[in-house]
């Protein structure tokens, strides 16, 4: 091997290590917290744990891209599509429903409690396209947006792109559990797990498609997921330190997933003509976050 190879070589698994190393330290310093938050506030350990366990499923997402360079693009807006569903029914069933009746419990009428969780909805949504003018990021198929992105690295563009995916789910877990019904929290967090894995690996299979290495794009992907467990503690903190909040923080984390959905996930499955793919997923994944949401919920 020559010098120029050498030199070549050797920045691209650097970066690799670099991107691995923040994938442990970030997985140790979860396990600190949730250390801390299991003697301090139950409530929220039990959100950092759900929220976990939603990033481990997008990073097991990942690991097939080690073995398989890419996946048909019809499976890729199928599986765009099942993620969109789940979400959909987890807006409805686990977060926008619970929020009324947290509203009704507290003393509102239907019209009040409907009127609050409504706009914590629209606020929910406000923040998301606050962040989504804002932030720069990088779509898979629709290119960059926010300010300033032509700035950035291609690799930071596509994390914050993945945040504004991954952090309205981590919300939503962590006010799920912040209703002292620890069953409908763990029926949201599966929910959400169950999607993420597809999730992790369409993720893994755009970076790779975007120029970069496989053992780079499971690191990246794997760290994309870890956004989740820091929403859901979040989350869980805000909502659990006044009950009179729980209705806005259902619905705020509602309306943060609505937008994500119209906004990022349906357009994404849809730009490839493969919209009957995406919907069939859709409708799937509704379905079976519904199933989860009345069984164990």
């Amino acid at each position: 091997m020559n010098t120029f190879s050498r030199h070549r070589i050797r920045p691209a698994a650097t970066s690799v290590s670099v991107w691995t190393l923040a994938v442990l330290v970030a997985c140790l310093g979860l396990h600190q917290m949730w250390v801390y938050f299991n003697d301090h506030a139950p409530h929220v350990a039990d959100a950092l744990l759900g929220g976990m366990v939603a990033a481990g499923a997008t990073a097991v997402g990942t690991l097939p891209i080690l073995f398989a360079r890419t996946i048909p693009q019809k499976m890729q807006d199928s599986m765009f599509g099942f993620g969109a569903g789940v979400m959909l029914a987890a807006s409805a069933f686990s977060l926008v429903a619970p929020g009324i009746a947290a509203a009704e419990s507290q003393g509102a009428g239907p019209w009040g409690a409907g009127l609050t969780v409504g706009a914590a909805i629209l606020l929910g949504a406000a923040a998301l396209l606050l962040m989504d003018r804002l932030l720069p990021h990088e779509h898979f198929i629709k290119g960059r947006e926010g300010i300033e992105a032509h700035r950035l690295r291609r690799t930071w563009l596509f994390v914050f792109a993945i945040t504004l995916h991954n952090l309205p789910e981590g919300l939503a877990i962590g006010v799920g559990y912040a209703g002292n019904d620890p069953v409908r929290g763990t029926a949201l967090a599966t929910g959400i797990a169950i999607q993420d894995i597809p999730e992790g690996l369409v993720v893994a299979v755009a970076l790779i498609a975007a120029g970069y290495k496989r053992a780079f794009a499971v690191a990246l992907g794997m760290l994309s997921g870890l956004v989740e467990p820091v929403g859901a503690v979040l989350g869980a903190a805000v909502v659990g330190w006044s009950a009179a909040l729980l209705p806005w923080g259902l619905g705020f984390a509602a309306g943060a997933m609505l937008f994500v959905i119209s906004h990022e996930i349906i357009p994404e499955s849809h730009r490839k003509g493969h919209e009957v793919y995406a919907t069939c997923g859709l409708m799937l994944g509704f379905v079976l976050m519904m199933l989860l949401d009345t069984a164990l919920g």
